[in-house]
């Protein structure tokens, strides 16, 4: 059986409680017991060196008779709640608070030895024999002439010590009880408040795990572990995403090679089997020859995808002026732009314009923009391209007069393989993938691109570069 966290934390709270109720019946109890014992010894040592200071001198003295002393000392033992004895040296027993006094009939103590406190002024024991349960015994010695006569002991039950300290601990074990209890919100709080979100957590990621990246989830929590669903939900939709893409991608890609490569076959075909005449084979070699190309450009375009979207893609970025690679661009459509009769407008920011980015891929960037503009563009129409300085960048602009694109087609152009419903009559040889790698290089620049179309009234392409340091009069 796997041990969860829950059971983890629940095993270690039942363990605090244990250890609390032991550490409360041996360390609190002895440390009461002792406490209480050295409390009563030190109230009971005072009496007793009271007693021996007054009514024992006195008596040793006979400033006071036997009779007085002992009429006093039954006092106390009533007020004390405790038998007070007065000794002689050799274990006489002369006065006991306890008993009538009986002068013919003394008791000694067998074995008396008063340094059995070893160094303290109480002991604890039955009191060399004297007693059938363990008792307190304090001492304190009567002194006379720098002699000591005897000694005042006065006698407590370790008993009832023992029921004042088992009161405490009954206290003691209620408050434990009570805090034991309290201490459950912190049980109930872990469980709301970290445990079942974590248990949700847990579930989803083992939905991950399996391929399940559309499971749906939710934390309702502002913290850490509100933050950490809430990362492993949009971690999950991404990679969900990704895999749509690559489904579509993969899809895309089989149906853009498959329509040239069944053309190609097809056409390979009749011309062996003679279903195409040999005077026929020139026109349709020239048909071969354009799917060929087609698909050498969309392989060529799927390889520059590749390399753009590798992680830490170096570019060669140079200082260069950008108005000479636009005029050299505009420049190679110009066979284009006389069979469409379309003109292409340059409205440049001065003679030169020096930006620092990688020449090449920018002029692919224009190249890419530019065929767009002029593929759906209608005839007798004007290309303008713009560039203008601000704030330290340059921004470039491709702006046509042509279809437009479909407001809700304008967040999805820059997919691969996507074409609008209004552009696939007129890009019958796009890869559906110019875009794709105009977005992937200016994102490398970490510049960025926006598109702004109206359909029936024409397009605009913006995006900026960086400016240079260079002098432009240099």
């Amino acid at each position: 059986m796997r041990k969860t966290l829950y059971l983890k934390f629940v095993l270690a709270y039942l363990i605090f409680g244990f250890f609390g109720f032991v550490v409360v019946a041996t360390f609190v109890s002895s440390m009461t017991m002792e406490h209480l014992r050295r409390d009563r010894a030190e109230a009971l040592y005072k009496e007793a060196t009271l007693i021996a200071n007054t009514y024992a001198s006195d008596l040793y003295n006979s400033k006071i008779s036997l009779e007085t002393v002992f009429t006093q000392l039954d006092t106390l033992d009533t007020f004390l709640d405790a038998s007070i004895w007065i000794i002689n040296p050799s274990g006489l027993i002369i006065l006991d608070s306890s008993t009538p006094m009986d002068v013919e009939h003394s008791i000694t103590v067998e074995n008396f030895d008063s340094s059995i406190t070893a160094g303290s002024y109480y002991t604890v024991g039955d009191f060399f024999g004297m007693f059938n349960e363990e008792m307190l015994s304090v001492f304190a010695p009567i002194s006379s002439n720098f002699k000591v006569k005897g000694y005042v002991v006065i006698h407590d039950s370790i008993h009832d010590i023992e029921e004042s300290c088992n009161s405490l601990l009954n206290i003691s074990y209620i408050l434990l009880v009570i805090l034991f209890l309290l201490s459950l919100i912190v049980l109930i709080f872990f469980t709301e408040m970290v445990y079942m979100p974590l248990k949700k957590i847990t579930y989803a990621t083992e939905q991950y795990a399996s391929g399940n990246m559309h499971y749906e989830f939710q934390v309702e929590s502002e913290d850490e572990i509100g933050y950490l669903a809430a990362s492993l939900s949009y971690m999950a939709s991404e990679i969900a995403r990704a895999e749509d893409n690559q489904k579509k991608f993969v899809a895309n890609v089989s149906h853009d090679f498959r329509s040239p490569l069944t053309s190609i076959k097809g056409y390979l075909e009749a011309m062996i089997d003679g279903t195409i005449p040999p005077e026929m084979h020139e026109k349709y070699l020239s048909i071969v020859l354009n799917e060929t190309n087609r698909l050498t450009k969309l392989t060529n375009s799927l390889l520059t995808l590749n390399n753009l979207n590798t992680k830490g893609m170096l570019l060669e970025k140079t200082d260069f002026d950008l108005n000479r690679i636009i005029r050299n661009t505009a420049a190679s459509f110009e066979g284009t732009c006389k069979s469409k009769m379309i003109a292409i407008e340059l409205v440049l920011s001065g003679e030169q314009l020096y930006v620092n980015a990688d020449a090449d891929k920018i002029q692919q960037v224009l190249y890419n923009l530019i065929d767009n503009a002029i593929k759906f563009s209608h005839h007798n129409s004007i290309i303008k391209v713009e560039t203008v300085e601000k704030h330290n960048k340059v921004m470039v602009s491709i702006k046509d007069s042509g279809i437009g694109i479909p407001k809700d087609s304008l967040k999805l152009i820059w997919d691969r393989f996507y074409k609008t419903d209004l552009s696939r009559g007129k890009d019958k040889k796009g890869t559906g993938l110019g875009l794709a790698i105009t977005k992937e290089i200016i994102n490398s620049h970490n510049e960025n691109i926006n598109v702004v179309s109206t359909e029936g009234v024409g397009t605009e392409f913006i995006f900026t570069l960086p400016l240079s340091d260079i002098d432009d009069d240099d």
